[in-house]
């Protein structure tokens, strides 16, 4: 066989992405913060997928004394809650990261969730003191377990009342810029994290921009549901395993992350003041028509106006979110 077929049977197979395996341990996880300078957990290249179970955010103990059977406690929770001591300041437990090949400061991360199941069944909601919405309201700490039923794909909160499930990961998020070291896993930023975005479920693709080396991707606070604001504070906290796809666009340049569903392309925006986070939305959208359907900014403004749903992503992470879609069914050509 000439050379130059072997060199382009071995270039082919090269390229053939690879599926990997991530599991939560003691050696896996981050405790509450995203940071630059942590060390991966995985390598894998551009297009690669990985399989990643999420913990449990809340803690064995507390979960045994809230009625959880001992034997429905997720035995690596266990060892990751009685392991880690390097923990904050934020609370979510976080897989990860992945170390992405290829991937640069100014990239964009493409996230594929190509699948996500449920890891348990039953799920956590609760709220604590000082924090929520309504903190003076309820100065109190309050658990309620909430049992799913994977079947039905129904919460079934109380008699007479069930919850449709639609299974997603609160947070999803690369490194910051490693100027600003260790970061708090709470707060939703330009590097993704805590979204809390109840629309990033399976078939929904995620971009982020890159921020360091590697990029740097971490997930966790698997949620089975949650409405819009989680107002108490969480929502129907679990364990999830995904299927995620990795692939880095070096020609996508992003301030902010933004997602595109089967349906719909979406903007976010978050800050302290909800008002910045809903402005921030805005441009993003105007930004993301203007670039692919080559619409004025006035054009595009006038469109988001005629076309586009802003919602209110969550109100309990330090800095709001703001979510806005667009239906992809109003462009003739896409």
């Amino acid at each position: 066989m000439p050379r130059h077929f072997l060199l382009l049977i071995a270039a082919a197979t090269a390229a053939v992405a690879e599926h990997h395996t991530l599991a939560s341990t003691p050696k896996t996880v981050h405790w509450g913060y995203y940071d630059a300078k942590q060390a991966p957990a995985l390598h894998v290249r551009s297009g690669d997928t990985v399989e990643i179970r999420t913990a449990m955010i809340d803690s064995p103990e507390m979960l045994e004394r809230s009625g959880v059977p001992a034997s429905q406690i997720d035995a690596p929770s266990r060892e990751i809650h009685r392991e880690i001591k390097d923990r904050g300041p934020g609370p979510h437990v976080l897989t990860g990261p992945i170390f992405v090949e290829g991937a640069e400061p100014g990239d964009t991360l493409e996230v594929r969730i190509e699948s996500i199941r449920l890891g348990l069944p039953y799920a956590v909601n609760m709220f604590l003191p000082g924090l929520g919405v309504l903190p003076e309201e309820f100065p109190y700490e309050h658990r309620k377990i909430i049992p799913l039923d994977e079947k039905r794909m129904v919460a079934r909160f109380a008699p007479g009342i069930e919850i449709p499930l639609r299974p997603f990961f609160g947070s999803m998020g690369v490194a910051p810029p490693e100027s600003l070291g260790r970061i708090s896993s709470a707060p939703p930023w330009v590097h993704a994290g805590n979204l809390d975005n109840k629309e990033l479920v399976a078939g929904t693709t995620l971009h982020i921009p890159v921020h360091a080396r590697g990029a740097l991707f971490s997930v966790g606070d698997a949620h089975a549901g949650q409405g819009n604001g989680e107002v108490s504070l969480t929502a129907l906290e679990t364990v999830l395993t995904g299927v995620f796809r990795f692939t880095v666009r070096k020609q996508q340049r992003l301030r902010w992350p933004r997602a595109e569903t089967p349906t719909h392309f979406m903007t976010m925006g978050f800050d302290e003041n909800l008002d910045v986070a809903i402005q921030t939305t805005l441009r993003e959208m105007i930004d993301l028509l203007a670039e692919r359907y080559k619409l004025s900014r006035e054009d595009a403004y006038l469109l988001v106006s005629d076309a586009a749903d802003f919602s209110i992503t969550q109100l309990v992470d330090g800095k709001r979110g703001v979510h806005a879609m667009i239906p992809k069914t109003i462009f003739m050509s896409r």
